[in-house]
């Protein structure tokens, strides 16, 4: 897919905000979320556990369940200009004003019958646990053909078997495991069935939620290169969610990293990798050790997470920051964009009051960053 497909919206995620009603508080578990994702595009979101990112991904695909509500903000979708469809395409379409043309619409403002129709067809899922995704007294190509069956039901079940086969070579299953349960299967074959079930209907947005947690990193790179091939050759748009970062520098366009429940940085994945502008990236980032180049010495980021039903104020981040300073403890960070080198592209956005003129004159360098960790870290983290 060329260069300008990818620029064309897909997904845009305008001021998204998701609550978990509780007796003991309101858990804010996402808070005023914008982000948007490109046709073709690999969409990168990333932070420790309990920062928001499958909470942020299901709200979109509108899987949350009671606690959990959506208090705010839109989702919305730009399908592709294609002839009138039977169903929910085919009504929104109408309501569009007809013609090839067709306008966005909102995810979360769909009806139950219209989300039927936009699942799968257009959005899929691949969740993060492959044994728990997949029913266990089912067989895999039952599975698989039941996607077709739902949601194409004028295949004959001959036209089913033979998609069903033809989806299993495209992840690199042999066609005699058609009939193989969930448990006679490796887990890389099973994240591979699971793979196979989102791309049934071709649909043009993949959400992948850790769907390499639990494989060893032998199989990881397996997944990771399919994930690759099938994108290159099918051109759907994914978004990738880990906490692992390293994954996501080898495989996003772009990068999010996601706090307590906000994006913090959000940017190229070179942009990231080469110069990760907020404290919490940059501490990301060099939480594992490099293969290659100069030994240096790691420093973790001191602490945990802040719980969600009562977020520190002002940026959340600053009770384990090392550059943090008074404004941090009372002023809320909104992401701003910051200047970006020739290399690294299109300007990158990072919710920092260290890039705020009003409260610093020149934003520190990497090297400030980790002068100050190393310092944080001798007299002993957490203030």
């Amino acid at each position: 897919m060329n260069a300008s497909m990818k620029r064309e919206p897909l997904l845009e995620v305008k001021h998204l905000s998701v609550e978990y009603d509780a007796p003991n508080g309101t858990v804010h578990a996402v808070t005023d979320v914008s982000l948007t994702l490109h046709r073709g595009e690999t969409f990168g979101l990333a932070g420790e556990s309990g920062s928001g990112k499958s909470t942020l991904a299901y709200a979109v695909a509108r899987l949350l369940n009671p606690p959990a509500r959506v208090s705010s903000g839109e989702a919305l979708y730009y399908p592709r200009p294609m002839p009138a469809q039977n169903g929910a395409h085919a009504s929104r379409q109408a309501q569009s004003g007809g013609g090839a043309a067709w306008q966005p619409f909102d995810i979360l403002r769909l009806s139950e019958e219209e989300l039927r129709s936009f699942r799968w067809n257009d959005l899929a899922i691949v969740f993060q646990s492959a044994m728990n995704a997949l029913n266990p007294v089912m067989d895999i190509g039952t599975q698989i053909m039941d996607v077709l069956w739902t949601h194409q039901s004028y295949l004959s079940k001959e036209e089913c078997k033979q998609r069903a086969v033809e989806l299993l070579q495209l992840v690199g299953i042999a066609p005699d495991r058609l009939k193989s349960y969930p448990h006679e299967l490796s887990g890389g074959m099973r994240q591979r069935t699971v793979i196979a079930i989102a791309l049934a209907l071709s649909p043009e947005i993949i959400i992948m939620d850790e769907p390499t947690t639990a494989l060893d990193v032998v199989v990881q790179r397996d997944i990771l290169g399919e994930i690759l091939r099938l994108q290159a050759q099918l051109g759907f748009a994914v978004i990738f969610i880990t906490h692992d970062l390293s994954l996501l520098l080898e495989l996003a366009d772009t990068v999010a990293i996601m706090y307590a429940g906000r994006l913090v940085e959000q940017g190229s994945q070179r942009a990231v990798y080469e110069h990760p502008r907020h404290p919490y990236s940059y501490g990301l980032i060099n939480s594992f050790p490099s293969l290659h180049g100069p030994r240096r010495k790691a420093y973790g980021i001191p602490g945990t997470p802040p719980d969600l039903r009562a977020v520190p104020t002002g940026c959340a981040f600053h009770p384990r920051c090392p550059l943090a300073f008074n404004a941090c403890k009372t002023r809320l960070p909104l992401l701003r964009q910051v200047a970006a080198t020739a290399e690294e592209g299109a300007p990158e956005q990072v919710a920092c009051h260290l890039y705020n003129q009003a409260f610093r004159e020149e934003a520190p360098t990497s090297a400030d960053i980790a002068a100050a960790y190393e310092a944080k870290a001798e007299r002993g983290g957490v203030r």
